[in-house]
């Protein structure tokens, strides 16, 4: 069997830092750090650059306290535990907001994104913090889908409380959590005095906000999801989040036959629906975290239907026969390159 988990920063995104030369630099302030199982980098820029990214570096560390299913003690490792005993469990105002984000977008998706997939994961080997990866057999994956439903994910909000009503039953927001933390952060840095701030969430995650280091837009390259060394294009960014998902990102191979981690809720396999990124571009970083999932799921055409439905992101589709399908909203802020590799680039309109 052969495993793979990609270098977290190169997943997906390469930040293009083109200062002006000879122009004064703002003052800026940057972090590595390891939370939410993945790799992290912030910089901000600004007179309160430092104060703001050490309040920004808490703000996370304390979100994955409570997000993170597999410490004892989290909200969510508690919410899981009792699923089905018929009591709700009192959790942070933060934990209730992110759940009951990922219960909207399962429900504008019609379930192709469900934060209640965990069990179905695990079966997998994609759950947790190893790679324990396997294939599990049909009755198994059979009798573990009656448990991926968001209706019986139960939040009160005016209670402080959420519940699960199914016994065995497990939530997990690895696919909103980190776009929720850019979010919280986003909204943290307004009482700063910073002039811009590029918060990359494991690269799978980013908010771009204000100014890059020396004026303009922040420049994101978006990679080639056949090889890491290659870019599709290159989006400017100002004052807004980006997620992709991709099919390279978690993936193993057995028997010659490969197995990547974004699975169907309805099938209980991986998604086949011949795309091989997602990127998702909107104001609402919670919401395009969920949203690049939803759409890799639902495919090409009903990923269009639901763009034409709502004002709220636009998309970058990546097809594994080489079209690159980019709404109109992105027009103009993405650069593509990647004909000098075979793809073929197209303009989705309403």
């Amino acid at each position: 069997m052969k495993l793979n988990r990609t270098t977290p920063l190169l997943i997906l995104l390469t930040v293009l830092l083109a200062g002006c030369s000879g122009a004064a630099q703002p003052e800026s302030a940057s972090r590595e750090l390891f939370a939410m199982d993945t790799l992290m980098s912030l910089q901000i820029s600004g007179p309160d650059g430092q104060e703001a990214l050490d309040a920004a570096v808490a703000e996370i560390q304390r979100l994955d306290a409570l997000l993170d299913r597999n410490e004892a003690d989290s909200d969510l490792s508690r919410l899981n535990a009792a699923a089905g005993s018929g009591a709700p469990v009192a959790l942070d105002e933060a934990t209730l907001d992110v759940l009951e984000e990922a219960l909207l977008c399962s429900a504008d998706s019609g379930g192709a994104f469900d934060c209640t997939i965990a069990p179905v994961m695990d079966a997998w080997g994609f759950g947790g913090s190893g790679e324990n990866y396997r294939v599990p057999g049909g009755e198994e994956l059979a009798a573990l889908l009656p448990l991926v439903d968001s209706s019986a994910l139960l939040v009160d909000r005016d209670a402080g409380t959420a519940q699960l009503t199914q016994s065995g039953m497990e939530v997990d927001l690895g696919g909103i959590a980190k776009g929720y933390a850019a979010d919280s952060l986003t909204a943290l840095l307004a009482d700063y005095d910073v002039s811009g701030a590029l918060l990359d969430l494991g690269s799978s995650t980013m908010a771009a906000l204000g100014e890059r280091p020396g004026g303009g837009a922040w420049r994101i390259a978006l990679r080639d999801p056949a090889d890491a060394e290659q870019r599709l294009g290159v989006l400017s960014l100002q004052d807004q989040s980006l997620s992709t998902s991709g099919s390279y990102e978690r993936y193993f191979t057995q028997d010659g036959v490969t197995y990547h981690h974004i699975l169907d809720p309805e099938t209980g396999y991986p998604a086949e629906t011949g795309i091989l990124s997602v990127t998702v571009v909107g104001e609402n970083a919670a919401l395009a975290d969920a949203w690049s999932t939803a759409l890799f799921v639902l495919g090409e055409d009903k990923a269009l239907e639901l763009w034409k439905s709502r004002d709220d992101f636009d998309y970058i589709l990546c097809c594994s026969d080489g079209r690159v399908l980019v709404t109109e909203g992105l027009e103009d802020c993405f650069a593509f390159e990647g004909d000098a590799y075979g793809y073929t680039c197209e303009i989705l309109r309403r």
